[in-house]
């Protein structure tokens, strides 16, 4: 798992790649703790994220939860066909505003 971090506009965006599994759980759950408590609007870019896990699943409800404690916004963004279905079959394409691409999700937090 690779995550780079941007600063566009008003918001920070993290973008993974990889796979955000068990072994990758804590290290992605301390990364999008540190910028939920230090931005307004966080976006997750996931065009590069392969796969995602019961684990990887629970590190993003963790940051949904930070996010609305916070009062900051959580968008995710550019959901692969694999990673989308996993979201869809779980129902946490509810739970999160998901845009088709990283530019959706900054046109929305402006």
């Amino acid at each position: 798992m690779d995550i780079t971090e941007l600063q566009e506009k008003q918001a920070t965006i993290l973008q993974l790649s990889g796979r955000l599994d068990a072994n990758t759980a804590a290290t992605t759950d301390t990364t999008i703790a540190a910028v939920i408590g230090r931005s307004p609007v966080v976006i997750l870019d996931l065009t590069a994220l392969d796969y995602v896990s019961s684990a990887g699943l629970r590190v993003l409800l963790k940051a949904a939860k930070q996010a609305q404690t916070a009062k900051q916004k959580l968008l995710l963004a550019g959901l692969q066909p694999a990673v989308k279905q996993v979201f869809e079959i779980s129902g946490f394409s509810t739970l999160f505003p998901i845009f088709a691409s990283r530019g959706d999700a900054l046109a929305s937090a402006s």
